[in-house]
């Protein structure tokens, strides 16, 4: 558990530090062995899409300072990487900016594990090297299983909370054991954390629009999304 001692210190904001942003947004997608090819396709253009929805165009222009946004893959244990760069967006441009960037992102690992405490301890570090300070702080975490390796998912998100992060699931079903009970459990941490739920990876880019729109619009629970 050596790699849990950057939380502790590693997230604190600067005193005085501006606000630049609205929300600072880490992305983290499973790409473990039960993703096939055909359902990290989905998983890349559903999320590529959410961004160019005229939905999410009105929700993030109405965002003072913007969403700074990055998106991480993960896998097993030791097996994640950030595979966007940070994007400040306050309008289409960037936006589409993004999506490229998304759909440009490839895919590291085809056939390994799901380690969820890796993941977030990750999207922690990710996190620490945001070039903005933001209002709202959230990890979006996507997956389709239960953790069967490295380290336990709840203390890290407990950390992560304390730190000022919302940690909020999009679970996939289809599996089995049935993943959201494991999410509600070990994953929702911070103010207002909720999950969000695929039907299966056909569902996922109606199911991430959704999510980011609840997220993006500070937690509103009603959208004009379809």
């Amino acid at each position: 558990m050596r790699r849990l001692s950057w939380i502790a210190g590693g997230l604190a904001m600067v005193p005085g530090a501006a606000l630049g942003c609205a929300l600072e947004l880490i992305m983290a997608v499973d790409v473990s062995g039960s993703v096939d090819e055909r359902e990290f396709t989905l998983q890349t253009e559903g999320m590529a899409a959410a961004f160019e929805h005229p939905s999410m165009i009105r929700a993030i222009e109405a965002q003072e300072g913007g969403v700074l946004a990055t998106v991480t893959q993960w896998s097993g244990r030791q097996r994640h990487k950030q595979v966007t760069g940070w994007f400040l967006m306050e309008g289409p441009a960037d936006m589409a900016a993004f999506a490229t960037a998304i759909r440009q992102s490839g895919r590291d690992w085809r056939n390994y594990s799901t380690a969820v405490g890796e993941a977030l301890i990750h999207a922690g570090e990710v996190g620490a090297t945001a070039p903005h300070a933001c209002k709202r702080k959230v990890i979006d975490v996507s997956g389709d299983g239960v953790s069967n390796e490295g380290a336990a998912p709840r203390p890290i998100a407990n950390q992560l909370a304390a730190q000022g992060y919302t940690i909020n699931g999009l679970v996939i079903r289809g599996d089995s054991p049935d993943p959201v009970a494991f999410y509600e459990r070990e994953v929702l941490a911070g103010e207002r954390s909720f999950i969000e739920v695929a039907r299966n990876f056909d569902d996922y880019p109606r199911a991430i629009l959704k999510k980011l729109l609840r997220e993006i619009e500070d937690y509103a629970l009603v959208s004009d999304a379809r």
